[in-house]
């Protein structure tokens, strides 16, 4: 069997495991569900109300999150190495995350400082504020860098920014958080703690169409992509507007982690370690083949992450729970020859 065929029965049997993980993640949890009950649900034959309610309202929704939540931010930190040209590089890199975790500060700390009763204390209200301030956050950040990167050229100032943007968007939140009544912290905290349940079934379609327009944009850019990996002196030669493509790539990647990050909070991590899990198992540096790859990878490590939380009985933060799945792959990889940009 040639190394080809080998790495796409591999790439098959990890789609299979992102089924079985989306089912699980249907199955399991504080009531659980049997398998037979579940495809009479879905089939329109199950009468049992309660378990329907469970499963479209609760189950479906957050598992669908977990998936497309994956998905968006594994490409986004595709984009972002390729971009700078950094094993290391993730979607949190240029701020964006920090931004929305600034403009949650300020939904949450600065108006309880201000009045004394944080939008946070306003039941279904606060959550659609915490998901628009975090979204608006993020983006003035995206904004920020987008115009950054018109006037400077070398990649590595832009990162100096976004860590310079990082660090003032922390400062201002420790601040806030100095100042703020314990409740209103504790509601920050469990915000940064990460979520895949604060969609929910209303807001489920916006968020879903979002991503999947995202991702259609990075498949679009593939090409350059390829082209990105050569040197921008290369790259000009073959006729690549350089600027104007690093201008695409940022609100790209911006975009997807702005969206995740408003509805989900921050997630780190599966931002760094599904490109490199698809690197080493596709063997290839075509980013068309590594976007697609890169999307099923994240949406298992986070359906994965998802399961591991149903099963438990506290609510464990899901970049942690990320972290711990994700790190014996990444030191395994290492252990194979390193992180790489390209494969052979």
């Amino acid at each position: 069997m040639t190394r080809n065929k080998i790495n796409i029965s591999i790439l098959i049997a990890i789609i299979f495991l992102g089924i079985l993980l989306f089912f699980l993640n249907l199955f399991v949890g504080t009531v659980t569900i049997p398998f037979a009950d579940l495809f009479k649900v879905f089939f329109g034959e199950e009468t049992n109300s309660t378990i329907s309610t469970i499963v479209f309202d609760y189950r479906l929704p957050q598992a669908v999150t977990a998936l497309f939540a994956g998905a968006s931010l594994s490409v986004a930190g595709l984009l972002m190495q390729t971009l700078f040209r950094n094993p290391l590089a993730d979607p949190s890199m240029l701020g964006i995350s920090s931004g929305a975790g600034l403009g949650v500060a300020i939904t949450i700390l600065f108006t309880g400082i201000l009045g004394g009763s944080a939008l946070s204390s306003f039941g279904l209200w606060s959550n659609i504020g915490v998901s628009i301030a975090a979204f608006l956050g993020a983006t003035l950040v995206l904004m920020l860098i987008l115009g950054f990167s018109s006037r400077v050229r070398n990649m590595t100032t832009l990162i100096i920014i976004g860590l310079m943007v990082s660090y003032l968007a922390g400062s201002l939140t420790d601040i806030m958080k100095f100042f703020s009544m314990k409740e209103d912290i504790h509601a920050f905290v469990i915000w940064g703690m990460g979520s895949f349940s604060a969609v929910g079934k209303t807001k489920l379609a916006f968020f879903s169409i979002s991503i999947i327009l995202g991702l259609f944009a990075s498949l679009f850019m593939s090409k350059n992509l390829n082209i990105m990996l050569l040197g921008d002196l290369y790259a000009e030669n073959l006729g690549l507007n350089v600027k104007r493509n690093n201008l695409f790539v940022i609100l790209v990647s911006g975009y997807l982690t702005a969206i995740v990050t408003a509805y989900c909070g921050p997630l780190g991590f599966v931002g760094i370690i599904s490109p490199h899990i698809a690197r080493w198992i596709l063997k290839t540096a075509s980013h068309k083949d590594l976007i697609i790859g890169t999307t099923i990878i994240g949406a298992c490590i986070s359906l994965g992450a998802d399961l591991i939380i149903q099963l438990s009985s506290i609510p464990l933060p899901v970049g942690s729970v990320m972290a711990i799945i994700g790190t014996p792959l990444v030191l395994a990889i290492m252990s194979k020859g390193g992180l790489s940009l390209a494969r052979k």
